[in-house]
């Protein structure tokens, strides 16, 4: 029986920020994680958001972090 799937959208702004995150995550592994299982889903997160977007690949991807970033900050 194949597995149940759950389809979600995110802006692109909110999947910018959570491609950064999430690569930095894998790097210093800085989150508590309770158990391997929630690990793994972040990693196939990561590994999905990777595969849709091209962002990351671009000479101007650091800009167009922070412009997603001011995007989604609480204005105070």
């Amino acid at each position: 029986m194949p597995e149940e799937t759950v389809h979600i959208g995110i802006s692109k702004a909110r999947a910018l920020v959570l491609y950064e995150f999430l690569s930095r995550f894998m790097e210093d592994k800085g989150l508590i994680i309770q158990d391997q299982a929630e690990e793994r889903v972040l990693w196939d997160l990561q590994s999905d958001l990777e595969r849709v977007l091209k962002e990351p690949l671009l000479p101007n991807y650091r800009a167009l972090l922070e412009a997603a970033r001011e995007k989604l900050r609480d204005k105070t």
